[in-house]
């Protein structure tokens, strides 16, 4: 299962996005695993290093990748030299408990502090930065039983010979195997899970955010428009709805090239989103040209809006220096429409190209 959950993440690592990162660490995690426990099973026909030392380690390396990844899953930076100098630490520690002063007790207590340790360490992750989702909780659940799982068998270690071994079937650590497999099963599936829950989040982004302003789709914003047009005409409730065009764009892009277009169209948004509420939605109409969606909104207010996005762009430091046209309209009528809204604000707009530009009318 160990191996199979590994290809499963080796393969998810290939095909998904390079934006979804820690499917690697991930992936190499159940493959440590399934070494740790080809190499403890060979016991009886390899000498002690190979059979009880290594998997040791490698069952440290283990969890540790898991955890490592999933740092990197969450967009954090992980001490890859802290936690690669734990590897030769545990590896002097099963040495020493194995080959010098031979005691399992010791050894199984040492194993099972530096699991339970990672293990919280990853479940506090994952509560702290995991979004609030199925996934999540089943990761944490598989967390918090995995620790639960070390801390038993941390207890079952203290009343243990000390010439016994993990397969002896007398010994209670036979008991916490087939769990402690099970956990880290579930454990990668859940993993798995975050990983497909986030590649429907960044295709759901996709498709409803322009790529290269990070403003709304078109689509998205006629969706959002009919929805509000439906409120407004349940509640009977205001709202008004612009069109913003930058003057002379297509100057900019003659003169100092489409790269630096593209950046004033993202300066552009960027500086926009900071002047609006939350329930307001910016779009990207076309070309240069934006839709603002301004929710409850009269017509008063939008024109202050509306003014004060002009005078930002005016004002703003940099080149080149852009000015803003736009046109409002405001929902009026039951039986007013999308395609009438847009008419009405499009009218407006062209009202204000042709008195001069760098203005505000409304229709």
């Amino acid at each position: 299962m160990a191996g199979l959950m590994s290809l499963v993440l080796f393969f998810l690592q290939r095909n998904f996005p390079p934006s979804i990162k820690g499917l690697g660490e991930w992936a190499v995690s159940p493959l440590l695993l399934l070494g740790a426990a080809l190499l403890s099973g060979m016991r009886n026909h390899l000498p002690p290093l190979v059979t009880v030392v290594i998997p040791f380690v490698l069952a440290v390396a283990c969890v540790s990748a898991a955890y490592l990844g999933s740092q990197r899953f969450f967009g954090l930076t992980p001490p890859l030299r802290r936690w690669l100098a734990l590897l030769p630490l545990s590896a002097a520690a099963a040495y020493w408990s194995t080959l010098v002063e031979p005691d399992f007790r010791v050894r199984a207590m040492l194993l099972t502090l530096l699991l339970g340790v990672i293990y919280a360490l990853h479940a506090r992750l994952v509560y702290r930065h995991g979004p609030r989702t199925f996934s999540t909780w089943l990761c944490l659940f598989t967390l918090l039983c995995a620790i639960l799982i070390q801390v038993l068998r941390f207890a079952a270690a203290w009343d243990s010979p000390r010439d016994t071994n993990i397969f002896d079937p007398t010994s209670a650590h036979l008991v916490f195997l087939a769990p402690a497999a099970i956990v880290f099963q579930l454990l990668c599936i859940s993993l798995i899970l975050m990983a497909s829950e986030r590649l429907r989040l960044e295709f759901q982004h996709l498709a409803t955010h322009d790529p290269l302003t990070s403003a709304f789709t078109r689509r998205h914003m006629d969706e959002v428009v009919e929805q509000e047009l439906a409120r407004c005409r349940r509640h009977g409730r205001a709202m008004s709805l612009l069109i913003m065009d930058l003057d002379h764009f297509k100057h900019v892009n003659d003169v100092h090239g489409h790269q630096v277009g593209d950046q004033v169209l993202v300066q552009f948004v960027a500086r926009v989103k900071t002047l609006l509420r939350r329930p307001d939605q910016l779009g990207r109409f076309g070309g240069e040209e934006f839709l603002l969606l301004l929710p409850e909104t009269s017509l008063e207010d939008s024109l202050q809006v509306a003014e004060r996005i002009r005078a930002a762009l005016e004002q703003s430091p940099g080149e080149p220096r852009c000015t803003l046209s736009i046109g409002v309209t405001t929902h009026r009528h039951d039986d007013d429409t999308l395609d009438t809204l847009l008419a009405r604000a499009d009218k407006a707009l062209y009202r204000a190209k042709e008195n001069g530009r760098n203005r505000v009318e409304f229709a």
